[in-house]
């Protein structure tokens, strides 16, 4: 049977039925064969196969023989991972742009989004479709902070029945999850004040609605956990986190994206080159310096992660602002911070995908979306190697990679 490499495996294969051989022949099914499986949850598959038909993997293991018929890819060499999830961005807020967002994401082997309360509400009708060639989108729809003029689009409060009434509103729009901005922005804006996001906490839940907030400092962390926070959306960045913060985390479910900042440091950005525009690079090349300041903020911030994963706190990967190459530059740096390899993959995979009530994505799995990231080196061992994509596979279609969408 004839065997097609990854990069061939783009093209369409037609594969004709023998109708008087006997011999049922696999419809719409490959085989991606002989390659290193990161599953998303720890596991590592060496050698492996993963059969899929449409959009679904039906099997996945070493051992396994490709059904007589089926597309074969030869994944030798290669380490095949979920596709990343990035549960923190910011999207377009114009159609247009939105989806723009969307087609770019999995070029660079990302399957999925969620923009954390910034959003046009009236583009929420795109939440949550599988639309081919697009990651999925999921919304925090209008964030909720106290007054801070029109260049926030936020729902601006100043009492907590308002922040119970934002809340409400929200929920009609059927969000993914609300957001609540706890900082004032270094005096710039007044706060949300404790009753007030207590408040907010209470009728979410009312709701079935987790909240998440965006947080500067401990102190404000420390209240927030109290008041039955689920989720940071920024982990602690004012200093180094004490003992009662760390038993806080602890103490219930939190989930945190600890969002690390930008780390300061110039950094070999080539890889890039192939993906963007010459001028987005360019540009980008033009900022590529060393800046003590930030590489001090950013320690601060990468000190505390180190703390709470080793405590075993949940920890997804998100990235803030809105670059679709984003996750690959986050991963490093929380590789830095003290996370391993494999626990970055899971954080970026099947954590992100719990995190976003994804549950048919995130691993490598019987019946989820054969979402693959295909990879010329393996992750694990260095994390830098996401990086190195060979092809991606988005809910089993190919995602063509000749050329970048900007």
């Amino acid at each position: 049977m004839r065997r097609v490499n990854v990069i061939s495996a783009a093209a369409t294969v037609a594969l004709l039925l023998a109708g008087t051989s006997g011999i049922a022949l696999a419809q719409g099914v490959t085989a991606f064969e002989g390659g290193r499986i990161i599953v998303g949850d720890g596991r590592v598959i060496e050698n492996g196969t993963i059969i899929v038909q449409g959009a679904k993997i039906t099997q996945v293991g070493a051992g396994i023989t490709a059904p007589a018929g089926a597309t074969r890819v030869n994944l030798a060499g290669k380490t095949v991972m979920p596709m990343i999830i990035d549960t923190h961005i910011h999207a377009s807020t114009t159609r247009e742009g939105l989806v723009r967002d969307l087609r770019q994401r999995p070029y660079w082997g990302i399957s999925a989004v969620m923009s954390m309360g910034t959003d046009n509400l009236e583009l929420l009708d795109m939440r949550n479709k599988d639309t081919p060639g697009m990651a999925r989108f999921f919304s925090a729809g209008k964030g909720i902070s106290r007054n801070e003029g029109p260049q926030r689009p936020t729902a601006q409060i100043n009492s907590a029945a308002e922040g119970r009434k934002a809340v409400q509103d929200n929920a009609k729009l059927g969000v993914d999850i609300i957001k609540v901005w706890v900082d004032d922005r270094e005096g710039k804006v007044d706060k949300v004040l404790p009753d007030q996001y207590a408040a907010i906490i209470d009728e979410a839940h009312k709701a079935n609605i987790r909240v998440t907030a965006h947080i500067y400092s401990e102190f404000d962390g420390k209240g927030l956990i109290k008041a039955g926070l689920d989720a940071f959306a920024h982990s602690v960045r004012d200093k180094d986190i004490d003992d009662e913060m760390l038993a806080l985390y602890k103490s219930r479910p939190i989930v945190v994206n600890p969002n690390l900042p930008d780390n300061g440091k110039k950094v070999d950005r080539a890889w890039l080159k192939a993906g963007l525009a010459a001028a987005e690079y360019a540009k980008l090349e033009e900022e590529n310096t060393d800046r003590p300041r930030a590489q001090t903020l950013h320690g601060i911030q990468a000190r505390n992660l180190a703390k709470i994963n080793a405590a075993g706190v949940k920890i997804v990967m998100g990235t803030d602002g809105n670059r679709s190459w984003g996750p690959h530059e986050e991963m490093f740096d929380m590789v830095n911070a003290g996370m391993t390899p494999m626990q970055v993959i899971v954080a970026a995979t099947k954590n992100a995908a719990e995190f976003l009530k994804i549950t048919d994505a995130g691993t490598l799995e019987v019946g989820k979306n054969a979402d693959l990231l295909v990879l010329d080196g393996n992750p694990a061992e260095n994390i830098t190697n996401t990086r190195k994509i060979s092809a991606v596979y988005l809910r089993g279609a190919a995602i063509n990679r000749s050329q970048p969408i900007n």
